[in-house]
């Protein structure tokens, strides 16, 4: 592109000479004044500093033609002319028009971003002078793009449309024409694997399933030099380290609208290691890097075990502060004995300090919070691991899309460096006041403000006031978790609540409590933290249903002088947990796994005395390097139930206080609250008595031996357990840029709820028939299953979960929905 336009330039100089015969008879003269005509946004001073020559100057033929190709190599002119008369140097110019506009028209397979990119990279920007010169070399370049995604068919023509004021637009038009598609792959000279074994790991493809909907046999330049790789990979790691791929021939239909690709190999043969060398600046650990040298002698060479070799030594030099070490193998190959001798060169270079610690891309979330989570310090050598620990804690804050580092290396300093982390907030709370709807809690109203990362100072705090068709409550929280600098944290809440049961598929009672907590959590290590606290509760008891379950609670803590008036309980509440996290990220990890271990019981002497312990985990498998598919597995197991004595009765679990399951966020296909225990009721039998006089008959009671069941109401139990397996994919149609944002995946849920305290041998004095209504409701193997799909969206308006799910096993009283979703509830 440079020698064109000189050669341009120099076309021109010879044609911008004119007045008094120049090329035939040209004297020298002494320079008197210079004048420049036509400027119009380039400044005298700029055009004058352009040329070499100044008032006062000798100038022959040649300076002159310097002076002239000087102009033109400022790039702001696309016309020069020159003359002088009486020692005045006359120089008119046109200058190159101005970019006012550039617009794209017909590209569908490039985003114009992409398309504004490279024209950024060849300085076509709005703004800048064109040079025509460079149309037809941008023109060909997108034009070879196209090619190269197998659009052969494509073309582009670049305008230059003229605007007031020597400004233009320059327009792109782009005939994309259809792709041409791979009709073959063959592969040539391999004997060791066969064309369908090699041809399957390549990411283009001959030939696409009816099934895969997102599958394509288009042609892309860039994907057949990866797969070029990916197949000298593969025999490398097999022992075929002379491996080579002699070439490749893309052939075109006559039709342009297919292509055959064929590659052309030679195997070789298998290779052993011989030995094994380690050379270099070892630093005195010759022996360990020995000791954890992943290659054997005697073992079949494999090229992605060196690479693995040379990576860990490299990671476990930056430890100690070696940011650029160089690690590199050599190979000796004997081909006469199929044996490779490996040299390990080992050069760990300067040690690195880290000059200063940068953060960028919070524009909410102060330094100070993000600073505290760093485990490299400034000052102290560069250290990987500590750099890569202190990313995962600023991800595990939840305050975040992506986090990035990167370091920098100080120029004219070998030993130091900077580490700028840029970071892409994610919502972290909400502002809310407005209206929801979800197939559990139906229309709702609520009014608040959640923050996990209040005013951007990591403290989380909160006040909410919402109602839905089950419950009224409003809470008020605040903790630091920074409470000292050593990460103890401190908080607290106030609340109030009034919910009624009847309204949540669940047994009827209504529910009316406040209280009081203080919590504090203290880390233990990276991973490890210790959580405990205190509270008081309490809680007001009223229009509970009769069924026999209730009446087990009821008989123990009703009033002997008033049976059936309300009841009220004065509970205080210690409580401790422990958790473990080792995820990547704090919303949507696709690696590591988290368990939690929490219980709380009430202090002796409370109005009610029991304990509830819980266990969570989960273990999240990535399948591929860009974690896209994960296999998600969780499972939580509870137990509750009371301890001491009261009027002389063993204490229970309050029935309130029982676990549930069912819904979106547990046992998905199954209503809310709807799997376990159901209510039922022992009323006495009533006879038929003889008709009146009138014919109708009268109701005799009879024996207690009558057994209802409640149809559609749970109340839950002491016990739960349950697991899912989940496998999270690509969200299908949605940009790459969103993957942390939503999260689609297919799962199997199962699990149940029971009552150990359920004593159903008890009831076996009832008559058979009526005995056979109920079910075992202490037996813990009632387990439910389903299986669906679920979509997870961190939208503006907050979280959105959405599921389709089947039942795989279900129990006849068992409530069953396919869809379900709720906007506006936490996960």
């Amino acid at each position: 592109m440079r020698l064109n336009k000189i050669f341009a330039s120099m076309i021109l100089v010879g044609a911008s000479f004119s007045g008094n015969g120049w090329a035939d008879n040209f004297q020298p003269f002494e320079v008197t004044d210079i004048q420049v005509e036509g400027l119009q946004r380039v400044a005298l001073g700029a055009a004058l500093l352009s040329l070499p020559v100044k008032v006062g100057d000798t100038v022959d033929q040649v300076k002159l033609q310097q002076a002239i190709k000087s102009l033109y190599g400022s790039a702001n002119f696309e016309l020069i002319d020159v003359s002088h008369e009486n020692g005045v140097i006359f120089v008119k110019v046109k200058e190159r028009p101005t970019i006012s506009v550039i617009t794209f028209d017909g590209n569908k397979d490039i985003k114009e971003e992409q398309l504004q990119q490279s024209l950024d990279d060849s300085g076509v920007k709005i703004g800048e002078s064109l040079d025509r010169t460079m149309i037809t070399g941008i023109e060909k370049g997108l034009q070879d793009f196209y090619y190269g995604v197998g659009k052969y068919g494509a073309k582009v023509e670049a305008q230059v449309i003229n605007l007031p004021r020597n400004r233009v637009e320059l327009k792109f038009k782009f005939v994309e024409g259809l792709a041409a598609e791979l009709r073959q792959i063959n592969v040539v000279g391999n004997t060791v694997f066969s064309d369908s074994e090699l041809i399957e790991m390549l990411e283009l493809k001959d030939y696409v399933a009816w099934w895969d909907l997102f599958g394509e046999r288009r042609y892309q330049k860039q994907k057949l030099q990866a797969d070029l790789e990916t197949i000298k990979t593969y025999y490398h790691n097999q022992g075929y380290i002379r491996f080579n791929v002699t070439s490749t021939q893309v052939a075109m239909t006559p039709d342009r609208k297919g292509l055959y690709v064929t590659i052309n190999v030679d195997e070789g043969e298998k290779y052993n290691v011989k030995e094994v060398n380690l050379t270099g600046e070892l630093m005195g650990r010759e022996e360990l890097l020995k000791a954890i040298l992943p290659i054997k002698s005697g073992e079949t060479y494999n090229g992605g075990t060196v690479t693995f070799t040379e990576e860990m030594y490299s990671k476990y030099l930056g430890r100690f502060g070696y940011a650029y070490p160089e690690v590199k193998t050599y190979p000796e190959i004997n081909d006469d004995t199929k044996e490779v001798v490996l040299n390990i060169n080992v050069m760990p270079g300067k040690r690195v300090y880290v000059r200063s610690i940068n953060f960028t891309g919070n524009t909410v979330t102060q330094d100070e919070v993000m600073r505290r989570q760093l485990r490299q310090m400034e000052g102290a050598w560069l250290n990987s691991d500590q750099i890569e620990t202190s990313k995962l804690n600023l991800n595990r804050l939840g305050y975040f899309e992506t986090v990035d580092t990167e370091t920098i290396q100080i120029p004219g300093s070998d030993d130091l460096v900077d580490v700028d982390f840029n970071v892409k907030e994610q919502p972290s709370g909400s502002f809310n006041a407005g209206i929801g709807y979800g197939t559990e809690s139906g229309m709702s109203l609520q009014f608040g403000i959640e923050q996990n990362n209040f005013l951007g100072t990591g403290k989380q705090a909160g006040f909410s006031i919402n109602t839905n068709k089950y419950q009224k409550s409003a809470n008020l929280s605040y903790t630091d978790p920074y409470w000292t600098k050593d990460g103890v944290s401190l908080g607290g809440s106030l609340y109030w609540s009034e919910f009624d049961a009847n309204q949540a598929n669940l047994e009827r009672y209504k529910n009316s409590s406040y209280g009081i907590s203080l919590n504090s959590g203290f880390p233990i290590n990276e991973v490890n933290r210790l959580n405990g606290g205190i509270g008081y509760r309490h809680n007001t008891i009223s229009e509970v249903s009769s069924y026999e379950q209730a009446l087990r609670f009821y008989n123990i803590y009703r009033k002997t002088d008033d049976p059936d008036s309300d009841l009220s309980f004065d509970n205080f509440e210690l409580s401790a947990g422990w958790s473990r996290s080792t995820l990547n990220r704090g919303t949507f990890p696709t690696d590591g796994s988290s368990q939690r271990l929490n219980g709380k019981m009430t202090v002796p002497g409370s109005d009610l005395q029991y304990f509830k312990t819980d266990f969570d985990t989960n273990f999240y498998f990535p399948l591929n390097r860009k974690q896209s598919f994960v296999v998600l597995a969780r499972g939580r197991i509870g137990y509750a139930n009371g301890y001491g004595k009261f009027n002389e009765n063993d204490q229970i679990i309050p029935f309130w206080e029982n676990y549930y399951s069912g819904g979106s966020s547990s046992l998905r296909g199954f209503k809310s609250n709807s799997v376990g225990p159901r209510s039922f009721y022992k009323r006495p039998d009533l006879d038929q008595g003889s008709p009146d006089s009138s014919g109708d008959s009268s109701n005799l009671p009879g024996d207690s031996n009558y057994i209802q069941r409640s149809q559609g109401r749970s109340i839950g139990g002491n016990a739960i357990a349950s697991a899912s397996l989940e496998l999270i994919v690509p969200t299908p149609f949605l940009d790459e840029a969103y993957s942390n944002s939503v999260r689609t995946s297919f799962f199997v849920d199962a699990g149940n709820v029971w009552d150990t305290e359920f004593d159903y041998d008890s009831y076996r004095t009832l008559p058979a028939e009526q005995f056979a209504k109920l079910e075992d409701y202490s037996d813990p193997a009632r387990l439910r299953a389903s299986w669906g799909m679920s979509v997870q969206w961190l939208s503006p308006m907050g979280p959105m979960v959405f599921s389709l799910a089947w039942p795989l096993k279900e129990y006849e009283d068992d409530d069953t929905e396919i869809f379900s979703f709720n906007i506006g509830k936490t996960f």
